[in-house]
């Protein structure tokens, strides 16, 4: 579900927006599916929980959410969760120019709240990245399966005493008053007020990948996931996965072999199950990647060549 490409339209004279997914059938052959019928929304969580969509809240890397039970048409796989979140990834920067010109919206207080909660995650996250630069991968792909085993109801939300667990069984160490203070925005944004989404801790306290580098990652989950069923063999990764341009193994230090073999050690260290990986997982091992690396093209390239995308 993560990999599905979705298009949004929202229609500025009566604020309403409506969903669809293109299917492609062949090559001449594209149908087109209802994904969220056309309506007037509203946030379901965050400070603007309750306030419909605006022209404002359409930008690259912002996050839709709707209620799943009020979407009967909607997959199963995503029915399950009571909040369905879908992430915007690309824009029509020159129509949203256009309308912004003529549109006026005053929500000056939630917008200056908003940055300000923007601001201090980014303090914290810049605060832990020194510790998180040498060994990222390994905490991520960690924290992932660790706040899977304390999530006994499997529903994607744990408590604080949770998530002070997790941080202390990691060696990630954010100060009391530093955490106090992200868990009440977390729980001022979130849908629930004892429990908080892991998903979204993570990314509140650590940080993610912008949208152009998550571009490269589902791009290459895509190419293994030929099926669509959002899981990859670890026999198809080993097959896929090239080692050949590798620095070590171009200087000689390596052999292809030994940097394969090293590669799929740690990504499995990442799953739940030793022979496969889903897309979450993948995701997760690139996300800890990514904290070390500073360029953007740097990144791409460490996807691009042993992918051959």
């Amino acid at each position: 579900d993560a990999c599905r490409e979705l298009t949004v339209f929202f229609f500025t004279h009566d604020q309403s927006l409506t969903v669809y997914e293109y299917k492609q059938f062949g090559k001449n052959r594209t149908i087109v599916l209802p994904f969220i019928k056309k309506n007037i929304y509203s946030h379901q969580c965050g400070r603007r929980k309750g306030k419909q969509y605006q022209l404002g809240d359409f930008y690259i890397g912002a996050t839709l959410t709707f209620l799943s039970c009020d979407h009967p048409s909607l997959p199963e796989s995503i029915k399950e969760n009571v909040l369905l979140r879908l992430r915007i990834t690309n824009i029509d920067q020159t129509a949203l120019d256009s309308l912004k010109s003529a549109s006026a919206e005053h929500e000056e207080d939630i917008v200056s709240q908003e940055a300000k909660d923007r601001l201090f995650l980014r303090v914290i996250q810049d605060e832990l990245k020194e510790q998180l630069c040498k060994r990222g991968v390994r905490i991520l792909t960690g924290l992932g399966k660790y706040f899977q085993h304390l999530d006994k109801e499997g529903k994607g939300f744990l408590e604080k005493a949770d998530f002070q667990q997790a941080l202390k069984a990691f060696h990630i160490e954010v100060s009391e008053k530093n955490f106090e203070s992200s868990w009440l925005i977390l729980i001022g944004t979130g849908h629930d007020k004892d429990k908080v989404d892991y998903g979204e801790f993570k990314r509140a306290i650590i940080g993610e990948m912008n949208e152009y580098r998550k571009s490269f990652v589902r791009k290459v989950f895509m190419k293994l996931d030929f099926n669509k069923t959002g899981i990859v063999s670890m026999t198809d990764i080993r097959k896929c996965y090239c080692a050949k341009k590798h620095p070590r193994v171009i200087s000689g230090h390596s052999t292809e072999e030994e940097i394969k073999s090293s590669f799929l050690e740690t990504l499995k260290d990442a799953c739940s199950k030793s022979d496969e990986v889903s897309y979450g997982e993948f995701e997760d091992y690139y996300e800890g990647l990514s904290i070390g690396i500073a360029d953007d093209e740097d990144f791409a390239n460490i996807l691009r060549t042993p992918w051959g995308i």
